[in-house]
Protein backbone atom coordinates (compact mmCIF):
# COMPACT_ATOMS: atom_id res chain seq x y z
CA UNK A 1 0.00 0.00 0.00
CA UNK A 2 1.29 3.48 -0.89
CA UNK A 3 1.96 5.80 2.05
CA UNK A 4 1.51 9.53 2.69
CA UNK A 5 1.94 11.97 5.55
CA UNK A 6 -0.47 14.70 6.56
CA UNK A 7 0.73 17.29 9.07
CA UNK A 8 -2.03 19.07 10.98
CA UNK A 9 -5.38 17.81 12.22
CA UNK A 10 -7.52 20.83 11.46
CA UNK A 11 -10.32 20.89 8.89
CA UNK A 12 -7.97 20.85 5.90
CA UNK A 13 -5.66 18.17 7.28
CA UNK A 14 -8.51 15.91 8.40
CA UNK A 15 -10.16 16.24 4.98
CA UNK A 16 -6.90 15.54 3.13
CA UNK A 17 -6.19 12.47 5.29
CA UNK A 18 -9.69 11.13 4.72
CA UNK A 19 -9.55 11.59 0.94
CA UNK A 20 -6.17 9.85 0.77
CA UNK A 21 -7.38 6.98 2.96
CA UNK A 22 -10.58 6.53 0.97
CA UNK A 23 -8.41 5.98 -2.11
CA UNK A 24 -6.40 3.20 -0.52
CA UNK A 25 -3.43 5.23 0.71
CA UNK A 26 -1.95 4.49 4.15
CA UNK A 27 -1.92 7.83 5.97
CA UNK A 28 -0.01 8.99 9.01
CA UNK A 29 -1.83 12.07 10.30
CA UNK A 30 0.27 14.13 12.72
CA UNK A 31 -1.45 16.41 15.24
CA UNK A 32 0.57 18.12 17.96
CA UNK A 33 -2.34 18.42 20.43
CA UNK A 34 -2.46 17.59 23.32
CA UNK A 35 1.34 17.53 23.48
CA UNK A 36 1.36 21.19 22.47
CA UNK A 37 -1.36 23.80 21.89
CA UNK A 38 -1.31 26.94 19.77
CA UNK A 39 -2.45 30.21 21.42
CA UNK A 40 -5.95 29.79 19.92
CA UNK A 41 -6.56 26.06 20.48
CA UNK A 42 -8.00 24.57 23.67
CA UNK A 43 -9.55 21.20 22.76
CA UNK A 44 -7.72 17.93 22.11
CA UNK A 45 -10.09 17.08 19.26
CA UNK A 46 -9.39 17.31 15.56
CA UNK A 47 -10.96 20.04 13.39
CA UNK A 48 -11.40 22.39 16.35
CA UNK A 49 -13.46 25.47 15.47
CA UNK A 50 -11.37 28.17 17.10
CA UNK A 51 -13.35 31.20 15.91
CA UNK A 52 -17.03 31.13 15.00
CA UNK A 53 -19.14 27.98 14.89
CA UNK A 54 -20.76 29.29 11.69
CA UNK A 55 -19.92 27.92 8.25
CA UNK A 56 -21.83 30.82 6.68
CA UNK A 57 -24.58 30.52 4.08
CA UNK A 58 -26.08 27.25 2.99
CA UNK A 59 -27.92 28.70 -0.01
CA UNK A 60 -26.88 27.99 -3.61
CA UNK A 61 -27.28 31.69 -4.42
CA UNK A 62 -24.23 32.21 -2.21
CA UNK A 63 -20.76 31.04 -3.31
CA UNK A 64 -19.92 29.38 0.01
CA UNK A 65 -23.27 27.61 -0.11
CA UNK A 66 -22.29 26.25 -3.52
CA UNK A 67 -18.87 25.21 -2.21
CA UNK A 68 -20.56 23.24 0.58
CA UNK A 69 -22.78 21.43 -1.88
CA UNK A 70 -19.87 20.61 -4.21
CA UNK A 71 -17.92 19.11 -1.31
CA UNK A 72 -20.97 17.29 -0.02
CA UNK A 73 -21.43 15.61 -3.39
CA UNK A 74 -17.73 14.72 -3.45
CA UNK A 75 -18.01 12.76 -0.16
CA UNK A 76 -16.34 15.35 2.06
CA UNK A 77 -15.73 14.15 5.61
CA UNK A 78 -16.04 17.68 6.98
CA UNK A 79 -19.38 18.28 5.28
CA UNK A 80 -20.73 14.97 6.57
CA UNK A 81 -19.75 15.91 10.12
CA UNK A 82 -21.24 19.41 9.77
CA UNK A 83 -24.52 17.94 8.59
CA UNK A 84 -24.58 15.62 11.62
CA UNK A 85 -24.06 18.38 14.18
CA UNK A 86 -26.18 21.29 12.87
CA UNK A 87 -27.57 23.90 15.25
CA UNK A 88 -30.17 26.57 14.30
CA UNK A 89 -28.68 29.60 12.52
CA UNK A 90 -31.33 31.03 10.20
CA UNK A 91 -30.08 31.06 6.62
CA UNK A 92 -26.57 30.15 7.73
CA UNK A 93 -25.09 26.74 8.53
CA UNK A 94 -23.69 26.37 12.03
CA UNK A 95 -22.63 23.39 14.13
CA UNK A 96 -22.18 22.45 17.75
CA UNK A 97 -18.41 22.90 17.87
CA UNK A 98 -17.75 20.12 20.40
CA UNK A 99 -19.95 17.55 18.67
CA UNK A 100 -18.49 18.50 15.29
CA UNK A 101 -14.90 18.06 16.46
CA UNK A 102 -15.80 14.76 18.12
CA UNK A 103 -17.43 13.48 14.92
CA UNK A 104 -14.34 14.30 12.84
CA UNK A 105 -12.00 12.79 15.42
CA UNK A 106 -13.96 9.55 15.62
CA UNK A 107 -14.14 9.21 11.84
CA UNK A 108 -10.38 9.66 11.53
CA UNK A 109 -9.51 7.36 14.43
CA UNK A 110 -11.79 4.62 13.15
CA UNK A 111 -10.59 4.68 9.53
CA UNK A 112 -8.48 1.56 8.86
CA UNK A 113 -6.08 3.43 6.57
CA UNK A 114 -5.32 6.33 8.94
CA UNK A 115 -2.88 6.28 11.84
CA UNK A 116 -3.28 9.32 14.08
CA UNK A 117 0.03 10.35 15.64
CA UNK A 118 -0.21 12.80 18.53
CA UNK A 119 3.13 14.59 18.36
CA UNK A 120 4.65 17.79 17.01
CA UNK A 121 6.42 17.68 13.66
CA UNK A 122 9.46 19.95 13.45
CA UNK A 123 10.86 18.85 10.07
CA UNK A 124 9.13 18.83 6.71
CA UNK A 125 8.94 15.61 4.66
CA UNK A 126 10.64 15.89 1.29
CA UNK A 127 7.89 14.04 -0.59
CA UNK A 128 4.36 12.60 -0.48
CA UNK A 129 2.97 14.91 2.17
CA UNK A 130 0.23 17.45 2.80
CA UNK A 131 1.23 20.32 5.08
CA UNK A 132 -1.93 21.64 6.73
CA UNK A 133 -0.57 23.08 9.96
CA UNK A 134 -2.75 26.17 9.79
CA UNK A 135 -2.09 29.84 10.32
CA UNK A 136 -0.76 29.19 13.83
CA UNK A 137 1.98 26.79 12.79
CA UNK A 138 4.50 26.12 15.57
CA UNK A 139 7.68 28.19 15.41
CA UNK A 140 9.96 25.22 14.72
CA UNK A 141 7.99 24.05 11.69
CA UNK A 142 7.33 27.59 10.50
CA UNK A 143 11.08 28.11 10.22
CA UNK A 144 11.37 25.03 8.01
CA UNK A 145 8.49 26.21 5.83
CA UNK A 146 10.17 29.60 5.48
CA UNK A 147 13.30 27.89 4.20
CA UNK A 148 11.33 25.67 1.83
CA UNK A 149 9.36 28.59 0.41
CA UNK A 150 12.31 30.94 0.19
CA UNK A 151 11.06 33.03 3.07
CA UNK A 152 8.06 34.19 1.07
CA UNK A 153 5.57 34.36 3.90
CA UNK A 154 2.88 36.92 4.55
CA UNK A 155 0.64 37.41 7.53
CA UNK A 156 -2.46 39.07 8.96
CA UNK A 157 -4.14 39.22 12.33
CA UNK A 158 -7.28 37.20 13.00
CA UNK A 159 -9.68 37.35 15.92
CA UNK A 160 -12.39 35.32 17.67
CA UNK A 161 -15.68 36.56 19.16
CA UNK A 162 -16.79 36.14 22.79
CA UNK A 163 -19.34 33.54 23.93
CA UNK A 164 -21.96 34.19 26.63
CA UNK A 165 -24.45 31.98 28.46
CA UNK A 166 -28.11 32.02 27.46
CA UNK A 167 -29.33 32.38 31.05
CA UNK A 168 -27.34 35.60 31.52
CA UNK A 169 -28.99 37.42 28.58
CA UNK A 170 -31.62 40.00 29.56
CA UNK A 171 -34.63 39.09 27.42
CA UNK A 172 -36.48 42.18 28.52
CA UNK A 173 -34.01 43.96 26.22
CA UNK A 174 -33.75 41.28 23.51
CA UNK A 175 -35.92 39.40 21.03
CA UNK A 176 -35.61 36.33 18.84
CA UNK A 177 -35.75 36.68 15.04
CA UNK A 178 -33.84 36.00 11.84
CA UNK A 179 -33.06 38.81 9.45
CA UNK A 180 -35.80 39.33 6.85
CA UNK A 181 -37.71 36.49 8.52
CA UNK A 182 -35.57 33.82 6.85
CA UNK A 183 -35.80 30.45 8.52
CA UNK A 184 -36.85 30.18 12.14
CA UNK A 185 -36.24 32.84 14.78
CA UNK A 186 -32.75 31.50 15.31
CA UNK A 187 -30.92 34.64 16.46
CA UNK A 188 -31.17 36.53 19.72
CA UNK A 189 -31.24 40.22 18.81
CA UNK A 190 -30.01 42.89 21.20
CA UNK A 191 -31.30 46.29 20.04
CA UNK A 192 -29.88 49.71 20.92
CA UNK A 193 -31.38 53.14 20.45
CA UNK A 194 -29.30 56.04 19.14
CA UNK A 195 -28.11 57.21 22.55
CA UNK A 196 -27.14 53.70 23.64
CA UNK A 197 -25.27 53.12 20.38
CA UNK A 198 -23.35 56.39 20.61
CA UNK A 199 -22.27 55.64 24.20
CA UNK A 200 -21.22 52.14 23.15
CA UNK A 201 -19.29 53.44 20.12
CA UNK A 202 -17.51 56.06 22.21
CA UNK A 203 -16.45 53.47 24.80
CA UNK A 204 -15.38 50.98 22.16
CA UNK A 205 -13.08 53.30 20.22
CA UNK A 206 -11.30 54.32 23.43
CA UNK A 207 -11.14 50.86 25.02
CA UNK A 208 -7.76 49.34 25.81
CA UNK A 209 -6.46 46.50 23.64
CA UNK A 210 -4.31 43.64 24.85
CA UNK A 211 -0.59 44.06 24.13
CA UNK A 212 0.97 42.14 21.26
CA UNK A 213 4.24 40.32 21.76
CA UNK A 214 5.09 40.51 18.06
CA UNK A 215 6.75 43.59 16.68
CA UNK A 216 5.16 43.06 13.31
CA UNK A 217 3.00 45.64 11.61
CA UNK A 218 -0.66 44.79 12.13
CA UNK A 219 -2.46 43.65 8.97
CA UNK A 220 -6.15 42.96 9.56
CA UNK A 221 -8.08 40.63 7.27
CA UNK A 222 -11.19 42.50 6.17
CA UNK A 223 -13.43 39.43 6.49
CA UNK A 224 -12.62 38.93 10.19
CA UNK A 225 -11.99 42.47 11.43
CA UNK A 226 -11.88 43.21 15.16
CA UNK A 227 -14.97 45.15 16.19
CA UNK A 228 -12.87 47.93 17.72
CA UNK A 229 -10.95 48.36 14.46
CA UNK A 230 -14.25 48.63 12.60
CA UNK A 231 -15.54 51.20 15.10
CA UNK A 232 -12.44 53.34 14.67
CA UNK A 233 -13.10 53.59 10.95
CA UNK A 234 -16.12 55.77 11.57
CA UNK A 235 -19.13 56.41 13.77
CA UNK A 236 -21.56 54.55 11.47
CA UNK A 237 -19.29 51.79 10.14
CA UNK A 238 -20.68 49.13 12.49
CA UNK A 239 -24.22 50.05 11.42
CA UNK A 240 -23.39 48.70 7.97
CA UNK A 241 -21.66 45.65 9.43
CA UNK A 242 -22.46 43.42 12.42
CA UNK A 243 -24.78 45.98 14.07
CA UNK A 244 -26.90 46.67 10.99
CA UNK A 245 -30.62 46.80 11.90
CA UNK A 246 -32.07 46.27 8.42
CA UNK A 247 -34.45 43.32 8.10
CA UNK A 248 -35.18 43.22 11.83
CA UNK A 249 -38.33 44.50 13.51
CA UNK A 250 -38.59 44.69 17.28
CA UNK A 251 -41.83 42.79 18.12
CA UNK A 252 -42.25 44.92 21.24
CA UNK A 253 -43.02 47.92 19.05
CA UNK A 254 -41.00 50.78 17.70
CA UNK A 255 -40.22 49.20 14.34
CA UNK A 256 -36.60 48.85 13.21
CA UNK A 257 -34.05 49.56 15.98
CA UNK A 258 -31.20 52.03 15.48
CA UNK A 259 -28.62 49.25 15.93
CA UNK A 260 -28.81 45.52 16.64
CA UNK A 261 -26.22 43.13 18.04
CA UNK A 262 -27.00 39.52 17.12
CA UNK A 263 -26.21 36.39 19.12
CA UNK A 264 -25.98 33.00 17.42
CA UNK A 265 -26.40 29.60 19.08
CA UNK A 266 -23.02 27.99 19.72
CA UNK A 267 -23.91 24.54 21.03
CA UNK A 268 -26.67 22.04 20.34
CA UNK A 269 -28.18 22.40 23.81
CA UNK A 270 -28.66 26.11 23.14
CA UNK A 271 -27.03 27.18 26.40
CA UNK A 272 -24.20 29.15 24.78
CA UNK A 273 -24.35 32.01 22.27
CA UNK A 274 -21.58 33.86 20.47
CA UNK A 275 -21.71 37.58 19.71
CA UNK A 276 -21.84 37.71 15.91
CA UNK A 277 -19.13 39.81 14.29
CA UNK A 278 -17.53 40.77 17.62
CA UNK A 279 -14.04 39.44 16.99
CA UNK A 280 -11.86 41.51 19.27
CA UNK A 281 -8.44 42.20 20.69
CA UNK A 282 -9.68 44.16 23.71
CA UNK A 283 -8.42 43.23 27.14
CA UNK A 284 -10.79 40.83 28.85
CA UNK A 285 -11.84 43.34 31.50
CA UNK A 286 -12.55 45.87 28.77
CA UNK A 287 -14.69 43.36 26.90
CA UNK A 288 -16.88 42.81 29.95
CA UNK A 289 -17.15 46.57 30.56
CA UNK A 290 -17.79 47.73 27.01
CA UNK A 291 -19.90 44.83 25.72
CA UNK A 292 -21.88 45.06 28.96
CA UNK A 293 -23.09 48.46 27.71
CA UNK A 294 -25.32 46.58 25.26
CA UNK A 295 -28.59 46.54 27.25
CA UNK A 296 -29.34 42.85 26.76
CA UNK A 297 -25.78 41.95 27.83
CA UNK A 298 -25.56 44.13 30.94
CA UNK A 299 -25.31 41.01 33.13
CA UNK A 300 -23.77 38.68 30.55
CA UNK A 301 -21.64 35.79 31.75
CA UNK A 302 -18.68 35.30 29.40
CA UNK A 303 -17.56 31.68 29.06
CA UNK A 304 -14.97 32.72 26.48
CA UNK A 305 -13.60 36.17 25.84
CA UNK A 306 -12.57 37.27 22.39
CA UNK A 307 -8.94 36.73 21.41
CA UNK A 308 -6.69 37.84 18.57
CA UNK A 309 -3.75 36.03 17.06
CA UNK A 310 -1.33 36.20 14.19
CA UNK A 311 -2.16 34.11 11.13
CA UNK A 312 0.63 33.20 8.74
CA UNK A 313 0.16 32.28 5.11
CA UNK A 314 2.51 31.68 2.20
CA UNK A 315 2.70 33.57 -1.07
CA UNK A 316 0.82 30.81 -2.87
CA UNK A 317 0.71 32.26 -6.42
CA UNK A 318 4.48 31.98 -6.64
CA UNK A 319 4.66 28.63 -4.86
CA UNK A 320 1.66 26.40 -5.55
CA UNK A 321 -0.10 24.96 -8.60
CA UNK A 322 -3.84 24.35 -8.97
CA UNK A 323 -3.64 21.10 -7.02
CA UNK A 324 -2.03 22.98 -4.08
CA UNK A 325 1.25 21.18 -4.82
CA UNK A 326 4.52 23.00 -4.25
CA UNK A 327 5.77 23.80 -7.76
CA UNK A 328 9.35 22.91 -6.91
CA UNK A 329 8.49 20.10 -4.54
CA UNK A 330 8.43 16.33 -4.95
CA UNK A 331 4.82 15.69 -4.13
CA UNK A 332 4.61 18.13 -1.20
CA UNK A 333 1.22 19.87 -0.97
CA UNK A 334 -0.07 22.66 1.23
CA UNK A 335 -3.67 23.04 2.41
CA UNK A 336 -5.78 25.19 4.69
CA UNK A 337 -5.46 28.81 5.71
CA UNK A 338 -1.70 28.70 5.32
CA UNK A 339 -2.30 28.78 1.55
CA UNK A 340 -4.35 31.97 1.74
CA UNK A 341 -7.82 30.44 1.56
CA UNK A 342 -9.95 32.12 4.21
CA UNK A 343 -12.77 30.29 5.96
CA UNK A 344 -13.61 26.84 7.27
CA UNK A 345 -15.18 25.55 4.07
CA UNK A 346 -12.49 27.05 1.85
CA UNK A 347 -9.85 25.32 4.01
CA UNK A 348 -11.76 22.06 3.66
CA UNK A 349 -11.83 22.47 -0.13
CA UNK A 350 -8.07 22.94 -0.29
CA UNK A 351 -7.53 19.82 1.83
CA UNK A 352 -9.90 17.90 -0.41
CA UNK A 353 -8.07 18.89 -3.61
CA UNK A 354 -4.63 18.25 -2.10
CA UNK A 355 -5.63 14.85 -0.71
CA UNK A 356 -7.27 13.68 -3.93
CA UNK A 357 -4.31 14.73 -6.05
CA UNK A 358 -1.62 13.31 -3.79
CA UNK A 359 -3.48 9.99 -3.88
CA UNK A 360 -3.61 10.11 -7.67
CA UNK A 361 0.08 10.97 -7.85
CA UNK A 362 0.97 7.99 -5.65
CA UNK A 363 -1.15 5.74 -7.86
CA UNK A 364 0.42 6.98 -11.09
CA UNK A 365 -2.67 8.85 -12.26
CA UNK A 366 -2.97 12.29 -13.80
CA UNK A 367 -3.82 15.32 -11.70
CA UNK A 368 -7.47 16.26 -11.49
CA UNK A 369 -7.90 19.99 -12.13
CA UNK A 370 -11.24 21.46 -11.12
CA UNK A 371 -12.33 24.13 -13.64
CA UNK A 372 -13.24 27.70 -12.73
CA UNK A 373 -16.86 26.88 -13.46
CA UNK A 374 -16.81 25.18 -10.03
CA UNK A 375 -16.27 26.89 -6.68
CA UNK A 376 -13.59 24.33 -5.78
CA UNK A 377 -11.70 25.07 -8.98
CA UNK A 378 -12.12 28.84 -8.84
CA UNK A 379 -10.63 28.94 -5.36
CA UNK A 380 -7.66 26.79 -6.42
CA UNK A 381 -7.15 29.02 -9.45
CA UNK A 382 -7.13 32.16 -7.30
CA UNK A 383 -4.65 30.66 -4.84
CA UNK A 384 -2.27 29.50 -7.56
CA UNK A 385 -2.70 32.38 -9.99
CA UNK A 386 -3.82 35.45 -8.06
CA UNK A 387 -1.89 38.71 -7.95
CA UNK A 388 1.59 37.95 -6.60
CA UNK A 389 2.52 41.44 -5.43
CA UNK A 390 -0.59 42.04 -3.31
CA UNK A 391 -1.78 38.51 -2.59
CA UNK A 392 -4.40 38.51 0.17
CA UNK A 393 -6.47 35.78 1.83
CA UNK A 394 -9.70 35.09 -0.04
CA UNK A 395 -13.11 33.70 0.76
CA UNK A 396 -14.82 31.97 -2.14
CA UNK A 397 -16.98 34.36 -4.19
CA UNK A 398 -18.81 34.21 -7.50
CA UNK A 399 -16.43 36.94 -8.63
CA UNK A 400 -13.55 34.47 -9.02
CA UNK A 401 -15.67 31.96 -10.97
CA UNK A 402 -16.27 31.93 -14.71
CA UNK A 403 -19.34 33.95 -15.64
CA UNK A 404 -22.30 32.77 -17.66
CA UNK A 405 -22.29 32.98 -21.45
CA UNK A 406 -25.48 35.03 -21.30
CA UNK A 407 -26.66 38.07 -19.37
CA UNK A 408 -28.94 37.57 -16.39
CA UNK A 409 -29.94 40.84 -14.77
CA UNK A 410 -31.11 39.61 -11.39
CA UNK A 411 -28.15 38.78 -9.19
CA UNK A 412 -29.76 35.94 -7.24
CA UNK A 413 -30.97 34.26 -10.43
CA UNK A 414 -27.55 34.70 -12.04
CA UNK A 415 -25.81 33.19 -9.02
CA UNK A 416 -28.24 30.29 -8.92
CA UNK A 417 -27.58 29.51 -12.59
CA UNK A 418 -23.82 29.59 -11.97
CA UNK A 419 -24.32 27.18 -9.07
CA UNK A 420 -26.50 24.77 -11.05
CA UNK A 421 -23.93 24.76 -13.85
CA UNK A 422 -21.19 24.04 -11.31
CA UNK A 423 -23.08 21.11 -9.81
CA UNK A 424 -23.55 19.61 -13.27
CA UNK A 425 -19.77 19.73 -13.69
CA UNK A 426 -19.24 18.19 -10.25
CA UNK A 427 -21.63 15.33 -11.01
CA UNK A 428 -19.62 14.53 -14.15
CA UNK A 429 -16.23 14.83 -12.43
CA UNK A 430 -17.03 12.73 -9.39
CA UNK A 431 -17.55 9.66 -11.56
CA UNK A 432 -13.83 9.59 -12.26
CA UNK A 433 -12.72 10.16 -8.67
Amino acid sequence: MEEAIVIGGGLAGSEAAYQLAQRGIAVRLYEMKPQKFSPAHHSEGLAELVCSNSFRSGQLENAVGLLKEELRRMDSLIMRCIDKTIVPAGGAVAADRELFSRAVTEAVEQHPNITLVREEVTHLPDKNAVVATGPLTSDALAEKIAVLTGGQQLYFYDAAAPIVTLESIDFESAFRASRYGRGEADYINCPMNREEYEAFWEALVHAECAPRSEADREVVFEGCMPIETMARRGHDTMLFGPLKPVGLEDPRGGGQPYAVVQLRQDNREGTLYNIVGFQTHLKWGEQKRVFGMIPALKNAEFVRYGVMHRNTYINSPTLLDRTYRLKNGNGVYFAGQMTGVEGYIESTASGFVAGVNLARRLQGKEDVIFPRTTAIGALAHYISGGAVSKFQPMNVTFGIMDGLDKKVKKKRERNLQISLRALDVIETMKKGL
